[in-house]
């Protein structure tokens, strides 16, 4: 594949990732969710954990396509500057996300998800960029055996070593003492500090899979090999659980294996349905989402941060009110928190379908 080829398969598993964050992120009400759009509570997964590290993955996938051509050393200077002010425009975006539309600073969380995508980036062009290709695989290796050392060897005061529990794991300790500002979960943060470290990972490799995209291996056979090696990294994720447990709130060794297996896999069906069998209409509207997929993520969390505090009574919400007005008046409390979790999707595919129209790409 060339490297001047546009991977509308990319663009495609990126869009339905962002379509899924949105859906999940957006129910009618939070104390109305299907079990398999929340979270797991600790460990153990949902299809929701395999939203967020599938970003990461779709980010190291797209590297090799647009990194391959800086090649000298200068040409390599550059770019990591480009890097540099990509990854805090998306960090900076992700501090006034949360901030909006209140801008309560004396509640600012550091941590977030367009946070640790920022830091993630940032690392895993690093290493892109300065490390031989043969090595990436290794860097991976080290990542992930080191985060599992020292999560499980390194004892945490008044606890000891290998307690993996919310409060008693060594990076909720790390992350209580350094981490500024307000934690997601009070005592530990999803997005802390420590366990963006296997997040690198994450995203390295989905590198190595841009890198076997982009070789001259032919598409069928690659996309064989996704589906074969999707398949071992979740056999192996799922052993290494038996030992270090899968769990996304700790980013754990075993859950990046299992969540790259994953998306190893729906990486190889995308291509296989859009590159090679050519159902591109079918994909249009994931393709539509793909190619704005910040913009959408941070208009959609703006916009639904309005509808909370838009009253359009004392004690109502113009989104509450949305909510038991359209959807609760025939719906029962589970379905109408999904149907407006899904009309809020399709609101923004229609107006992201506009932007493509008018080939308005908003990059960061």
């Amino acid at each position: 594949m060339s490297r001047s080829e546009r991977l509308l398969s990319l663009d495609a598993f990126r869009g339905i990732t962002i379509a899924a964050m949105i859906l999940v992120n957006n129910p009618g009400t939070w104390s109305a969710v299907y079990a398999p759009l929340l979270h797991a509570k600790w460990n153990g997964w949902t299809p929701t954990d395999l939203i967020y590290p599938f970003f990461l993955f779709i980010i190291g996938v797209a590297m090799p396509f647009s990194f391959s051509k800086y090649d000298s050393s200068n040409q390599k200077n550059g770019l990591l500057i480009k890097v540099l002010r990509r990854s805090s425009v998306i960090f900076l975006l992700g501090i006034f996300l949360h901030l909006f539309p209140r801008f309560d600073f004396e509640s600012l969380r550091i941590a977030g998800v367009l946070q640790r995508i920022a830091i993630v980036y940032l690392f895993a062009s690093i290493i892109f960029l300065y490390v031989n290709r043969r090595n990436l695989k290794w860097a991976v290796v080290l990542i992930l055996l080191g985060y599992w050392g020292l999560m499980t060897l390194v004892p945490v005061p008044g606890h000891g070593p290998g307690v993996l529990t919310p409060e008693a794991n060594l990076a909720a300790w790390l992350d209580s003492l350094l981490l500024p500002g307000r934690m997601y979960q009070t005592t530990w943060d999803p997005e802390g500090m420590l366990s963006t470290l296997p997040a690198i990972a994450s995203t390295l490799i989905g590198v190595l899979c841009g890198l076997f995209l982009l070789s001259s291996v032919p598409r069928r056979e690659v996309a064989a090999w996704l589906f074969v090696s999707g398949w071992a990294l979740c056999i192996l994720g799922i052993f290494w659980g038996s030992v270090f447990p899968i769990n996304k709130a700790i980013w754990t060794s075993s859950y990046v294996l299992l969540t790259s297996g994953a998306a190893l896999q729906f990486m190889g069906a995308c291509q296989w349905l859009v590159d090679i069998k050519g159902y591109r209409k079918f994909f249009q509207p994931a393709i539509v989402f793909g190619v704005n997929s910040i913009t959408v993520y941070v208009l959609s969390g703006m916009v639904a941060s309005l509808m909370t505090v838009v009253r359009v009574g004392p004690e109502l919400s113009l989104k509450n009110w949305v909510v038991q007005n359209v959807f609760m008046s025939w719906l029962d409390p589970m379905n109408a928190s999904l149907a407006f979790a899904l009309s809020y999707v399709i609101v923004w595919y229609w107006l992201m379908r506009i932007f493509y129209r008018r080939r308005i790409f908003l990059k960061v």
